[in-house]
This record gives C-alpha cells, sequence and structure tokens, in this order.
C-alpha cells in the first residue's frame, strides 16, 4: 500500500482540540474496545439537562490507525472496528462541547476494557461527556452499551486481505448484521478512499435514530484493510 495521510492523525496531535469540526463525521485517535456484542441494556438517568437531541458512536476501524502507529500497544492485537467516542448531537448539525469541569469516572480502569488510554479517556469526557447531562461513570457505561449493541459484519471480522467496496454495500453490511439499525441511522466515514470509521446516530435510550445532516464517504469504492 502506499503511504497516506490521515484525517485521524489529527487528534494524536490534537489531543485537546475538537472531535468534530463541522457536520461532516470527523477523526481522532481510536482505542481499543472490546469485541463481542450483546444486546444494549437500558441507558443511566440524567443527573443533569440533555441539551442535545442525540448520540453519535463513532468506531473507528483499527487498521487504519495501525498503519502508521504499528507499535501502539493496541495494534498488536490485530483490532477491527474500535471505539472512538460517544458524542453528543444536534439534529441541526451542531454539537456541545466543553459542558462543565463535573470531575472524571471514580475509577477510570473499570472503563479500560473500552478506553485503554487514560488521557483519551479524560478527553472524551471533558470534551463530550461533560454535556450528556451524565455523571462519569454513567457515561461510559451508556458508552460501552452502546459499543455492545452494534454486531460488526462477519465480511469484515475475517478479512486477510485489503477488499474493495462501494460505501453503500458497507452500510448494507452492517443493516444486515444489525437488523433494527436502519441505513438512515449509519454514516461511513474515509480518509484517501480508505475507511477510517462506521458512526451509528443513537437516542438518548441508545436506540437508533436518523443522522439528520451527516453524511457518508462520497467515494465510488472504499479500500479496506485487514486488521
Amino acid at each position: 500500500m502506499k503511504k497516506r495521510t490521515l484525517p485521524i492523525l489529527l487528534g494524536l496531535l490534537l489531543p485537546i482540540a475538537a472531535c468534530n469540526s463541522a457536520p461532516q463525521p470527523s477523526s481522532e485517535r481510536a482505542t481499543p474496545a472490546i469485541q463481542h456484542r450483546t444486546a444494549t441494556t437500558n441507558a443511566p438517568l440524567p443527573t443533569a439537562p440533555q441539551n442535545f437531541d442525540y448520540y453519535l458512536l463513532n468506531l473507528s476501524w483499527s487498521p487504519e490507525f495501525c498503519y502508521s502507529h504499528r507499535t501502539a500497544p493496541e495494534c498488536a492485537q490485530h483490532l477491527t472496528f474500535v471505539l472512538h467516542g460517544l458524542w453528543p448531537q444536534n439534529t441541526d448539525g451542531t454539537y456541545p462541547q466543553h459542558c462543565s469541569d463535573a470531575p472524571g469516572p471514580s475509577d477510570p480502569s473499570q472503563f479500560a476494557d473500552i478506553y485503554p488510554d487514560p488521557g483519551l479517556l479524560r478527553h472524551e469526557w471533558q470534551t463530550h461527556g461533560t454535556c450528556s447531562g451524565l455523571s462519569a461513570d454513567a457515561f461510559f457505561t451508556t458508552a460501552r452499551n452502546a459499543v455492545q449493541s452494534v454486531a460488526i459484519p462477519p465480511t469484515l471480522t475475517q478479512l486477510t486481505q485489503q477488499i474493495s467496496l462501494p460505501p453503500s454495500q458497507i452500510l448494507g453490511l452492517f443493516t444486515a448484521s444489525n437488523p433494527g439499525i436502519p441505513a438512515s441511522s449509519l454514516v461511513l466515514s474515509c480518509g484517501n478512499n480508505y475507511l477510517t470509521a462506521i458512526e451509528v446516530c443513537m437516542d438518548k435510550q441508545l436506540h437508533p435514530t436518523a443522522c439528520g445532516p451527516l453524511r457518508s464517504c462520497r467515494a465510488n469504492t472504499v479500500r479496506i484493510p485487514p486488521p
């Protein structure tokens, strides 16, 4: 493969920068999420007003991060999709950020399965979690539940060589593996025609909802390197 520059590197260089710089989905460093999938549980009750419309769950394609960061600890695991973040969004394309100075999780290590990098966990809480209306522990529990509710298509978990597919076909794999998630709740992100992330729009109870103004990658085909 030719060397390429990925949008995901911006979050590594500027970890305190906003995850979303435009209504289009954006990229930061991704970290490993647990790989088994279970049904969504009830979301924790908010402790403060929830001044946003829905969540955007970003599942980053780990091979794209690991292409340029082969020595990162998570890259030895050869993972597929990993949790990047759960971000409050509005249907008009805006998004709240840095909403309070509320303290982070009482024990960050209990969320090491979804955020093994404590620095990224702190960033996600300060930038996005403080806008959720939830306590830190409840927010990251919600993020874990959201990740576990999405089944990754076998076609992508079993890759042994790079493939190329149209964005619509990749999204079709997700709707086939997740009958409860309609295409209108999914967004595909790419960089230089390489898959970077799948995003799922969810309401505050973690049910699929329409993604509003967010749009998928417009490449004719998207390259997907194996884990």
